[in-house]
């Protein structure tokens, strides 16, 4: 894209005292005719650069304008290049790898050390994630309704849906946009979505607040737990809820926080096995005990096969 391109090109002539047409038509893969009208289009921009023929010239931008290079210090541009990387697990094309190269083309001496942070936000899912991302980028852009099946603990429907945002929360990728059939503001989670489509029809961008993404707000909260595990079930406490979530109590842990959902709830107990025993609510440890008693139905009548 052009303006990929000017943005790279200005790159390299802030952080380089003089360069050439050739050498950034190599750098950018163009003509030096695409070259010269880029920098013509920078200097209508109001970008003072100077160029010169002959032996010793070159393209440079004319002393005083220079920027100071401490308001993007090495460590700032570290930080970038982490952003550009996390972006790039998920990418399912080669443009966040492009624009790292531009960047670190024009900045080979600024940046120094080694990368000191390495993010990875495609998890086990990016050969089905980085197509849904694409696709749901693309019909951001172009303001193009998506379509796909969504996959929900009360069923599964086919949505039509005005997308607004790509969102990375709770070691998850959702989209926050306007749910045609429930006429209001949605986040889906994209692992449940199934054959995302953009459509051919264009929507007009509505007044979009950002979606509150408190905890608070998206975990109320509500269902009081009080429950006790072994010791060696610690690390998962403190990984998923912190070290406060319990306190000891002769030999094990007693567990205390606010779930905002039952079902949830008791599937995450029971994935603690008989490392754990929920004490309230009441409720929660009823449908623990019957549903131990028809696994445990299940599993005699295997055994008699």
């Amino acid at each position: 894209m052009k303006i990929d391109r000017l943005i790279g090109i200005l790159s390299v002539l802030l952080q380089e005292e003089k360069t050439t047409a050739p050498e950034l038509a190599e750098r950018f893969e163009v003509s030096r005719r695409t070259i010269n009208r880029d920098i013509e289009d920078l200097c209508k921009a109001g970008i003072p650069i100077r160029t010169a023929q002959g032996t010793g010239g070159g393209i440079s931008i004319i002393d005083g304008y220079r920027m100071d290079r401490t308001i993007l210090t090495s460590k700032d541009m570290q930080m970038i290049l982490a952003g550009l990387r996390s972006l790039d697990s998920v990418s399912g094309s080669s443009y966040y790898g492009q624009l790292m190269e531009k960047i670190q083309a024009g900045s080979s001496e600024f940046i120094t050390g080694r990368d000191s942070i390495l993010i990875d936000l495609s998890s086990w899912y990016r050969e089905s994630l980085a197509p849904k991302i694409e696709t749901i980028q693309d019909a951001i852009g172009d303001r193009y309704l998506i379509k796909f099946r969504y996959y929900a603990p009360s069923g599964e429907s086919e949505r039509t849906v005005e997308p607004y945002y790509l969102v990375f929360r709770w070691s998850s990728w959702y989209l926050w946009g306007w749910c045609l059939k429930r006429k209001d503001f949605r986040l889906f989670k994209l692992n449940r979505m199934d054959k995302v489509q953009k459509t051919e029809k264009i929507f007009e961008c509505r007044e979009v607040a950002m979606p509150d993404l408190s905890n608070e707000k998206i975990f109320p909260g509500g269902i009081k737990v009080k429950a006790l595990f072994e010791p060696d079930q610690k690390w998962r406490l403190v990984e998923e809820f912190g070290p406060s979530c319990f306190t000891e109590n002769d030999g094990r842990l007693l567990f205390t926080a606010d779930y905002t959902d039952m079902d949830n709830l008791i599937t995450w107990i029971m994935t603690f096995g008989d490392k754990a025993e929920v004490l309230e609510p009441i409720e929660a440890r009823e449908k623990i005990a019957l549903m131990v008693q028809r696994m445990t139905t299940i599993y005699k009548e295997d055994a008699a096969l």
